[in-house]
């Protein structure tokens, strides 16, 4: 009887780190994933969206799916490209990758 309550005492006697101190790693990695992840993602869709209002008739572009094109007409949500003589596509706006710059 005697070894079975020092097994019984033993295993339920010590504190496994309750309380604030197991919350401390969890606080430290928030600001670690908004420095990190979070910040750049912001900061990257803003400048993509900057670069949508800024767009006009003429520019050339690359779509995200890889097509270079010019914008033939612009409407809210669509932009009208031309990729080839006597060929349009019309795609959804924000599929715009960024504007390509010649050299």
């Amino acid at each position: 009887m005697q070894l079975v309550d020092f097994i019984v005492k033993a295993g339920s006697g010590g504190t496994v780190g309750g309380g604030l101190g197991g919350m401390i790693p969890i606080l430290l990695m928030l600001p670690i994933f908004y420095f990190l992840l979070i910040r750049p993602q912001k900061k990257q869709q803003k400048a993509h969206k900057e670069m949508l209002g800024s767009l006009s008739k003429g520019d050339e572009v690359i779509t995200s799916s890889g097509i270079f094109g010019t914008i033939f007409a612009i409407e809210e949500k669509f932009i009208i490209l031309t990729i080839a003589d006597k060929t349009k596509i019309k795609i959804v706006k924000s599929y715009i990758a960024t504007k390509y710059k010649q050299e």
